[in-house]
């Protein structure tokens, strides 16, 4: 008789989740790792927007824009480190260098007069932080689990982000004026260390519990060898990452389009109002999220195919534009960032993930970062720029910058079908 059939617990949860008797153990500690690293980056997150009050537009956007040069510079350092070290030790290297770094930031505001530089740099080392320790992540999952269980599984595993970024804001409300803002950098670098001994228990479930030996070669020895920048020509010279790059490309344009347009419908309100609205929206969207992940999306890449999961968000997303072009009124924008922000999160980032399952440890770990990082802020600044330039300059209004915005969803959502369908294929021959 199977662990399923004796245990009532493992057949609820199996029901409810698509999770095997056998795989409960690492799924949860997956969903601990997550919800960690995400806490502590929703702990410094509020830290580094609060910066960016004391500056102005101009000097915010040069941030930007520095963001996707030094994305340039840590990934191709991470490609260093990916083939000097060995592999066993790679994320664990990774979370504890950034925990240092922020206690660096911490040391440093104690040790300078002028903190206008530092400050700065703790702006863009947050933003890049926020790209790379969830790239890394899925990195490890997607060499933990076969392609089978990521379908089944990446989705609930996302629920853990969604459940960290609940609870980190929590943090600053409760214990900033106990501890300040530095003592909150602090915070967060323990809890980037709390996660190491999670992926050396994982690494040893992947042989124990998952029986997932014989997916890659064994992680005790191997070391990812190779040019430290072979991350960047692998991506250039394989038209499956080019995709995959267009596509989180174009959510990225879509989502500097929306807080654009967003930016603009709040003008009339006080900041407080503003804060509220806000507010409101990102619980509301941390719980849709939470509901999409734990029961829907699996189902839907198990029942409709990938090609559904990936362009499910976008061609929605290019309905509401539409109606955005006819109706540009804040009620209509703040539906359309709920469907944006919790599909994707719930939906669309967790099939995209999948869709690394289908390429080596060498590609996951080194090409994975440039898409994710050095893609994904090129997209903000240039779409940041484009848009900017239209409504300021150009001088276009919502409803024009609605539609401009729905066909950008609409080849969105060409790229996920034809994306989804390259990955079913792939899948066949397995």
């Amino acid at each position: 008789m199977s662990d399923s059939k004796q245990n009532p617990l493992a057949r609820l949860v199996k029901s409810a989740t698509m999770i095997e008797a056998h795989e409960l153990k690492a799924v949860f500690v997956s969903f601990g790792f997550v919800f960690i690293l995400m806490a502590a980056y929703y702990i410094l997150r509020p830290l580094r927007d609060a910066l960016a009050s004391d500056w102005s537009n101009t000097e915010i956007s040069m941030l930007w824009n520095l963001q996707f040069f030094v994305s340039l510079g840590l990934v191709a350092l991470y490609g260093v480190l990916v083939s000097k070290i060995r592999f066993s030790l790679l994320v664990p290297t990774v979370y504890g260098f950034f925990a240092l770094s922020f206690v660096g930031f911490y040391l440093g505001s104690a040790a300078v007069t002028d903190r206008v530089l530092l400050d700065k740099s703790f702006y863009v080392w947050v933003s890049m932080f926020s790209l790379f320790h969830v790239s890394v992540f899925w990195s490890f999952m997607a060499d933990l689990y076969n392609t089978d269980q990521s379908r089944r599984l990446f989705s609930f595993i996302a629920t853990g982000a969604s459940a960290g970024a609940s609870l980190g804001p929590l943090v600053p409300v409760l214990f900033a004026g106990h501890i300040g803002n530095e003592g909150l950098m602090l915070v967060a670098s323990v809890m980037l260390l709390a996660p190491i001994p999670l992926v050396f228990y994982l690494q040893r479930l992947k042989i124990t519990a998952l029986h997932n030996d014989d997916v890659h070669a064994d992680l005790s020895a191997a070391r990812i060898g190779g040019n430290p920048i072979q991350g960047f020509a692998l991506f250039l010279t394989n038209p499956y990452l080019l995709m995959i790059a267009l596509f989180i490309f174009l959510y990225t344009a879509i989502g500097s389009f929306v807080y654009f347009e967003q930016t603009e419908l709040l003008r009339g309100y006080s900041r407080e109002e503003r804060a509220a609205i806000l507010g409101g929206l990102a619980s509301v969207v941390n719980i849709v999220t939470f509901i999409l992940g734990l029961f829907v999306t699996s189902r839907i890449v198990a029942r409709f195919g990938m090609p559904v999961a990936l362009a499910m968000v976008p061609f929605v997303i290019c309905g509401g534009l539409l109606i955005l072009a006819f109706a540009p009124i804040l009620t209509v924008l703040l539906a359309l960032q709920l469907v944006r922000q919790g599909a994707n999160y719930g939906i669309t980032r967790p099939a995209r993930e999948m869709l690394y399952t289908h390429v080596d440890r060498e590609t996951r770990f080194k090409a994975k970062p440039v898409i994710d990082v050095v893609v994904y802020r090129g997209g903000d600044a240039l779409s940041g720029s484009a848009f900017a330039f239209l409504t300021d300059i150009a001088g276009f209004g919502i409803a024009a910058m609605a539609v401009i915005g729905a066909v950008i969803a609409a080849i969105w959502t060409a790229a996920g079908v034809y994306l989804g369908r390259v990955f079913d294929r792939k899948s066949a021959v397995k």
